[in-house]
């Protein structure tokens, strides 16, 4: 099993039992700020399983109908994943209104703390390990899965927080506006989670800094007279790049490969623990404003 796919297991069995407890808790207490959590991790182990088989999918290697591969599943999984996130937040905003109306009084408050304190020390555990495995494989659906849980381990400390309040002075109202303040902040969090999943679908480019260092690497070789066209993009676990190199006319077409392996390999150096596809296309002289013309026409 890829660390990727372990990774997505410890989370589901997380979240599953964080959801049990926390409901159960949740439901006989009346705090606002449990259920919220509550409901919380129950779409975390949704979440969760939806990325088990996303990152699956995406582990396919390429075929005949599919040949660069489907690793824009995991930007599929990381936009529904955001998706989620944000309708679990407007539900616990609801609540929270609805708490803030009727002033439901909040009981069990010992075990309920207690629940939250646990829940903070497994989440944070949970958190380091997935940053860990996101750092290594720089998989998109584990980064958003780990940002994910960095916002519940902030909400379940604001949860704590809340119920500590409610506990020493009995102001009810405490626990709605808490609730009402992490709906915010979960619907805020999910914003990077969706923007990241849309601009890998829209091709969106690699970072400036990623291209200039491509750029410069291109430029640097004393046999390459010229590029243009450099186009990049990234589906999640791939790097794809493409450029037009302007070589001498009258170079060997094993010379012009020797060159551009050299080129590759130092962009390949960037990132090494990523794959890259690196197409360069070889021109005798600099047509980039043929190009551009006959690009303008169609």
């Amino acid at each position: 099993m890829s660390p990727e796919k372990r990774a997505t297991v410890v989370a589901t069995t997380v979240a599953t039992i964080l959801t049990i407890v926390k409901f159960a808790i949740g439901v006989a207490s009346g705090s606002v700020a449990v259920l919220a959590s509550a409901i919380d991790s129950l779409l975390d182990t949704l979440i969760s399983i939806f990325n088990f088989f996303a990152i699956k999918k995406s582990e396919e290697r390429a075929d005949e109908n599919f040949h660069y591969g489907k690793g824009k599943v995991q930007a599929i999984a990381g936009v529904i994943e955001g998706t989620i996130i944000t309708i679990s937040g407007f539900y616990i905003i609801y609540v929270a209104i609805e708490k803030s109306i009727h002033g439901t009084s909040t009981a069990l408050l010992s075990p309920a703390i207690w629940v939250m304190i646990l829940s903070i020390i497994v989440t944070f555990a949970l958190v380091k390990y997935l940053l860990h495995v996101a750092k290594e494989t720089d998989n998109l659906v584990i980064k958003s899965d780990a940002l994910h849980y960095q916002t519940d381990l902030w909400s379940n400390g604001v949860i704590l927080l809340a119920l500590g309040v409610v506990h020493y002075t009995g102001w009810e109202i405490v626990d709605a506006i808490f609730g009402f303040g992490i709906g915010i902040y979960i619907i805020y969090s999910a914003y990077d989670i969706i923007k990241e999943g849309i601009l890998i679908l829209l091709d969106h480019a690699l970072d400036r800094d990623m291209v200039e260092k491509i750029e410069k690497i291109i430029a640097s070789h004393k046999e390459v007279n010229g590029f243009h066209w450099l186009k990049t993009r990234t589906d999640g676990t791939t790097n794809f790049i493409e450029f037009h190199l302007v070589l001498q006319p009258n170079i060997y077409l094993i010379e012009a490969h020797r060159i551009s392996d050299m080129i590759e390999d130092e962009i390949m150096a960037l990132e090494p623990n990523k794959p890259w596809i690196i197409t360069p296309h070889y021109d005798p002289f600099d047509d980039s404003e043929i190009n551009n013309y006959m690009a303008t026409k169609k």
